[in-house]
């Protein structure tokens, strides 16, 4: 999955902008993208620092309520500003952009009734397990640096009381999340809090190579540790005592949305949200049994030929808990990712006719939140080039992290899947800067799951139990679609979706649980990794059929991939439009 920084609801400041703009029409809507974009960096400056730019570096985000007020103003602001552009007069290239802006913007404020910030904090997300990754990204070279983030570590207790009110306002409003959920909050909060001062994340700038006299790291170090302890653990302190005292005890029994206020009509805008398409909720989830069942068949065919003799589940029981198929030391699942991605990446020029600058990096994904985590998470590269995209692996229990899905993970978070779409996306300079950042989950999962596919093509599944593994991630993405809209649509109670995952997936228990608490967390998020790839699939067909000899793999890649992120329905038109110019070249 690819993990946005920062995966919370950001709550902004309302910033003054511009009514009008003298000018044509393209001009006029390049200027509003262009103060949008600077909106957006002054009050998310969390996100500019990540993307290279340092004007806000001592600064936090506002996630009080009246900063949501103010952000709801702000976005019909825009919207307002956008519709007073002559369409007509724009080029075709900004017409796509007004039409995706317009989109993006009308579906934020749709959001606005859901009062989704009443629920700010999840198992893997919220500023408990946010908060730390400033460590990660803040500038911490010089002393004037250091001052920069310890304004920001001073400013953590406000955001943690506006956290608390948000979610007092949530009990009032009947919107919280399930009480497991919860409880798992509280370990991820103790992980921090009985961490030693100096083996704290947020200490761990001190270990980095910087340019501080021998005074100052002193003075630095000093002054941290005084943070950590009078600042950031109180803090954590009083977020945790709020959860587990007044909290959980309010928290609903029931996994799916279907439980809260408005609970149908919330699920009906995440399936469009993140599907880009008119689907009901009973339409995926008959597709979703449909795609499993046709998966069965395969994962039968690559057993029958491993020569495992018994039935599937038998088989998927066994490769569950052979040792064999388990690393017991870190290192080794580290350096065994790394040897598949070197042998994927020589693959890469015959897929693809443009590959990205920026580089990828394996990363062991951080202890706090670990046990609670999905098996990768893929940090995006920012656009300075500054540092590398992360493929992010969990290292927690080492028996649940089997060798056979290895290729297919590396597949999907790395390349050719995560890091070279967004890479890719982040590179078209020519496109305004919401485009390059625009994050269609249809389009994102579904183009890291058609990835794993490619591995098909390029020989990466001549192991068998590759392959196998392939088809286990192939069929998990089905079951999604079945247990998402089970859960949140046919009110499935948590021990249902568990058993249907375990049923048909070779998922260790650990993981299928975890998978299942994502689902509940996350509602509708699911359905896209499937539905994606369903798409870019069928369109690939399209090309292939129509275009026959005229048919490179390299250019249909590189026409998915050159807009960006798109809605499915516009990435249909698109990849039809050449099609069309292919045929009609002669």
């Amino acid at each position: 999955m690819k993990q946005l920084f920062f995966l919370t609801i950001m709550v902004i400041m309302t910033v003054s902008v511009k009514q009008s703009f003298s000018g044509d029409s393209d001009s006029e809507l390049l200027s509003l993208f262009s103060d949008y974009d600077e909106y957006n960096k002054r009050t998310y400056p969390e996100g500019a620092t990540y993307e290279g730019d340092h004007r806000y570096d001592d600064q936090l985000s506002d996630n009080s309520e009246e900063a949501v007020f103010a952000y709801y103003d702000t976005l019909s602001v825009f919207l307002n500003r956008l519709n007073k552009i002559e369409y007509t007069s724009l080029s075709t290239e900004n017409k796509l952009n007004f039409d995706l802006f317009k989109s993006s913007l009308e579906d934020n404020l749709a959001d606005e009734k859901f009062k989704g910030y009443f629920m700010p904090l999840g198992q893997q997300w919220g500023i408990h397990i946010n908060f730390p990754q400033l460590a990660f990204v803040q500038p911490t070279d010089t002393y004037e640096e250091y001052q920069k983030y310890f304004k920001r570590l001073r400013g953590f207790e406000e955001n943690i009381d506006n956290t608390i009110s948000n979610m007092k306002k949530g009990i009032a409003s009947g919107i919280v999340p399930p009480v497991f959920i919860m409880e798992q909050t509280l370990t991820q909060m103790e992980n921090v809090m009985n961490t030693e001062t100096e083996k704290s994340e947020f200490y761990s700038p001190m270990y980095n190579d910087n340019k501080l006299s021998a005074e100052e790291k002193i003075q630095v170090s000093d002054e941290l540790k005084n943070i950590i302890e009078d600042n950031i653990i109180p803090g954590y302190r009083k977020l945790y005592d709020f959860v587990k005292n007044e909290y959980i005890p309010e928290c609903r029994k029931d996994a799916g949305i279907w439980a809260l206020p408005d609970g149908k009509e919330r699920y009906e805008k995440d399936i469009k949200d993140y599907t880009t398409l008119d689907y009901t909720a009973d339409e995926i989830h008959e597709l979703g049994l449909s795609e499993v069942n046709r998966i069965v068949v395969l994962m039968e065919s690559v057993k029958d030929s491993i020569g495992f003799d018994g039935t599937l589940e038998e088989f998927n029981v066994y490769i569950k808990a052979d040792p064999q198929f388990y690393y017991t030391d870190k290192e080794d699942l580290l350096n065994g990712f790394r040897e598949i991605l070197s042998k994927v990446d020589t693959t890469l020029p015959g897929l693809f006719g443009r590959l990205p600058k920026a580089k990828y990096d394996l990363k062991e994904m951080e202890e706090f939140r670990a046990a609670s985590a999905p098996a990768a998470y893929y940090y995006s590269a920012p656009e300075d080039g500054s540092r590398p995209g992360y493929f992010y692996v969990n290292t927690y229990n080492l028996s649940a992290r089997p060798k056979y899905t290895m290729t297919s993970l590396a597949m999907h978070e790395a390349v050719p899947g995560h890091h070279l779409q967004i890479s890719l996306a982040q590179e078209q300079t020519d496109l305004p800067k919401f485009r390059r950042d625009l994050g269609v989950t249809a389009f994102v999962e579904g183009w890291g799951l058609y990835s794993e596919s490619l591995g098909y093509e390029t020989g990466m599944y001549e192991d068998l139990y590759q392959l196998y593994g392939a088809l286990t991630f192939e069929i998990w993405r089905a079951c999604r679609l079945v247990v998402d809209t089970g859960i949140h649509d046919k009110k499935w109670s948590r021990e249902q979706a568990y058993d249907f995952m375990r049923k048909y997936t070779p998922n260790s228990d650990q993981d299928i649980q975890s998978e299942i608490d994502r689902y509940i967390s996350w509602p509708g998020q699911a359905l896209a990794y499937k539905i994606g790839e369903l798409k870019i699939k069928e369109l690939r067909k399209k090309a292939e059929v129509s275009l026959g000899d005229k048919f490179e793999i390299k250019d249909f890649h590189d026409v998915i991939l050159m807009n960006g992120a798109l809605p499915l329905p516009i990435l249909e038109d698109i990849v039809n439009q050449w099609i069309a110019e292919k045929m009609s070249a002669g």
